[in-house]
């Protein structure tokens, strides 16, 4: 029997990405250094050199299996899109050639109406173009069923506008780049030519069996459970967090590293999460843009390869009540292609000026946008996590740590600071066990966004969201405040004394958004709301945000998003939230109506049968009478209830000419109903006999994997 060939990680990492390794190996010198220097320094890219790129990357591809290349794309759905086209091209004596120009390579074009645009788009207006991202190395997708060569686009209406999240990203790195270069210069670096947003997402998800995920017609509509009471046991115990992973989900996790490594994702952590069946994979950090796509990528292969595994993935934020959600730590930073890190403190913070001026900004950035902050992390499932004693609060707050805290709060009081804050060294108190320094400052849970050591850690992203939305925002807000203070700056006759009295001006007129207490505490949230931060609860709370005077004048003083460009993803995001809650609503009447009141009835009656013959049998059947009333007073409250949500959904369904409006309906009355039905229903779980019962429970999802 011949032996399985081991995976050798160095020898295929990136073996099906089009990368720098593989272009310089097969591009003309000339044509490699012109499509560095676009990738690099953001330079135009030369036309010319399109066709013989495209002929090599085809050759390549095809040499790897591919028949088909596809314009691999972001639009608002949240997910990713793509059409298929073949290499081929007939020839006069009845046979193929195969091939992909330079034309092909960069512009392809999908219908731009049959995608969210928000208005931007009418039905009859069907043209939108995608374009080539050069920055973002394409690919080849292989399955069971063929192989796909995947080229990372752009994808915008026939008019300019960004029908994508792709186009917005790279706007805002391009916006952040420029006005940080401004500020680097003020403090005499000459070398750096660009500074980059490093991003790594940590991804959390569920596994599930397949076959009891296919008994839950709420998982398979709408990805959470509608319906569930708890287990006995819950994650109460702390016992899954870092516990040993199942052999069933080991197999899953080899192959999904495998799959990543080859598509060039460096997946690099892995371990089981809080909630029981719940896990993480984390990669190292890549440049925002290529971070997204990655992170578009490990949600696909993590669905694709839990199948064949006879798992499924569940994605979404809160797949099941009473235990933790899931969600999408985005670790954010800010690097020079000369190699600093801008938000590396050194070892003596309150002697790097600059350090304390990136820090600033991003202070006054957060405070002034956390309304804009709060919306992209927000949706109909992280609603269900935030301010829920497992994420952050919907109230956004910086963690700095007592070491900065104590920095900028010599700043604020004494105008300027004498010392930083080290860590001590740790004793274990055991003496075979090494000693070694402690950090200058610890870590905050509860924190929405939070300074862990050279980065930010943004943590109120749910699992299912794209990672563009929060960065396009924190790139924007960043570079606003960069803008602000290059702008000052340059004026200034003393550059050592402006920039002192700018740190200590908003240091203290921002401190208010520093918080380093527990964010789960009702103290916090009359805190905050004494300190005049936001605490907008809900998602549609929080899209009135994105078209503000404000942000609408910051977002086109970058050129990141236009007017119209914000009120159709305000329109979008309104639309979203309301479809998510309708299906959500319909499919718990479905599933009341077909499944659970049909199976209760029948167990009761089954019950009254047994009854009926104890008495019979001249025994008095209280316990079964007690039983069957308990069950009738559920049974009845359940019918009510349901009624109740087929008339607030019908009614919220009446209302799609105002889009705002009908989103606020869903959440002030159909939510609640919703609410309403689930309480009888779970209730009802614990009355009848689990054969009885019509789907799985959470017992049968959650541990039996």
């Amino acid at each position: 029997m011949e032996k399985e060939k081991k995976f050798n990680v160095k020898e295929e990492f990136g073996t099906n990405v089009f990368n720098d390794y593989t272009m310089r190996q097969r591009l003309p010198k000339d044509v490699y250094k012109k499509l560095k220097q676009t990738i690099e320094e953001g330079k135009e890219l030369d036309p010319d050199i399109a066709g013989v790129v495209a002929h090599e990357m085809k050759e390549w591809a095809i040499e790897k299996g591919a028949t088909h290349y596809t314009h691999w794309f972001q639009p608002m759905t949240g997910v990713t899109a793509e059409k298929h086209d073949a290499f081929i091209s007939p020839t006069e004596d009845g046979r193929v050639i195969m091939e992909f120009s330079g034309k092909e390579l960069i512009k392809g074009e999908p219908d731009a109406s049959s995608f969210p645009s928000g208005g931007l788009r009418a039905t009859f207006e069907a043209r939108g173009y995608t374009a080539w991202d050069c920055t973002s190395p394409a690919f080849v997708k292989k399955s069971p069923n063929g192989c796909t060569l995947c080229i990372p686009t752009a994808f915008c209406s026939y008019t300019g506008e960004a029908l994508d999240k792709k186009t917005p990203l790279l706007r805002s790195m391009e916006a952040i780049d420029k006005q940080e270069l401004r500020i680097l210069r003020l403090f005499g670096n000459t070398t750096a030519k660009k500074v980059t947003t490093s991003v790594g997402p940590e991804q959390e998800y569920f596994i599930v069996d397949k076959a009891k995920y296919l008994k839950r017609k709420d998982l398979i509509y709408t990805g959470r459970t509608l319906f569930g009471g708890m287990p006995p046991k819950g994650q109460e115990l702390d016992d899954h967090y870092f516990g040993v992973i199942k052999e069933r989900i080991a197999g899953f996790m080899k192959e999904l590293n495998e799959e990543c490594w080859k598509l060039g994702i460096s997946a690099k952590t892995q371990h089981n999460e809080v909630a029981p069946a719940q896990h993480e994979l984390a990669p190292i950090y890549a440049s925002n843009n290529v971070a997204t796509d990655h992170n578009q990528l490990i949600m696909e292969m993590m669905k694709k390869v839990a199948d064949r595994h006879g798992l499924t993935c569940l994605l979404h934020e809160k797949p099941f009540d009473g235990i933790n959600g899931s969600g999408k730590h985005n670790n954010w930073s800010m690097v020079t292609d000369d190699g600093q890190n801008l938000l590396d403190p050194g070892k003596t913070p309150h002697e790097n000026i600059q350090f304390l001026l990136v820090l600033t900004a991003i202070l006054r950035a957060v405070d002034l946008h956390a309304d804009l902050l709060r919306l992209s992390a927000a949706s109909a499932g992280n609603d269900h996590r935030l301010g829920a004693n497992e994420a952050p609060p919907a109230i956004i707050s910086i963690f700095l740590g007592e070491q900065l805290e104590d920095v900028l709060d010599q700043l604020a009081d004494k105008g300027e600071a004498t010392r930083s804050l080290q860590g001590s060294k740790l004793e274990s108190g055991v003496h075979t066990l090494p000693d070694f320094q402690k950090d200058a400052t610890d870590r905050n849970r509860t924190s929405p966004f939070a300074f862990t050591g050279n980065k930010f850690e943004f943590r109120m992203l749910g699992s299912t969201a794209s990672i563009a939305n929060p960065n396009i925002i924190l790139n924007t807000i960043v570079a606003d405040v960069f803008k602000e203070f290059a702008d000052e700056l340059e004026k200034a006759d003393n550059f050592d004394m402006a920039v002192h009295d700018l740190i200590k001006k908003y240091i203290t007129q921002h401190k208010r958004i520093v918080f380093n207490g527990n964010g789960y505490s009702d103290e916090w949230v009359a805190e905050a709301e004494r300190r005049g931060l936001p605490n907008l609860r809900t998602t549609v709370d929080a899209i009135p945000a994105l078209v503000t005077d404000e942000a609408v004048a910051m977002f086109e003083r970058h050129g990141v998003f236009s007017r119209v460009e914000l009120e159709s993803r305000a329109e979008i995001k309104y639309e979203e939230y309301a479809k998510v809650i309708n299906i959500e609503a319909l499919t718990m009447i479905d599933m009341a109506k077909k499944q659970i009141i049909p199976a209760v009835m029948k167990y009761e009656a089954d019950l009254a049968c047994g009854a009926n013959e104890i008495k019979a049998a001249g025994v008095e059947p209280s316990v079964q009478l007690a039983q069957i009333k308990d069950i009738d007073e559920q049974l009845v409250a359940l019918k009510d209830a349901e009624a109740v949500l087929e008339k607030v959904t019908a009614e919220a369904a009446e209302k799609e000419a105002d889009v705002a409006a009908q989103a606020r309906f869903y959440c002030d009355s159909v939510i609640p109903a919703m609410e309403a039905v689930r309480k009888p229903a779970d209730t009802l779980e614990f009355l009848v006999d689990k054969e009885a019962w019509p789907f799985p429970s959470y017992g049968d999802l959650l541990f039996e994997v």
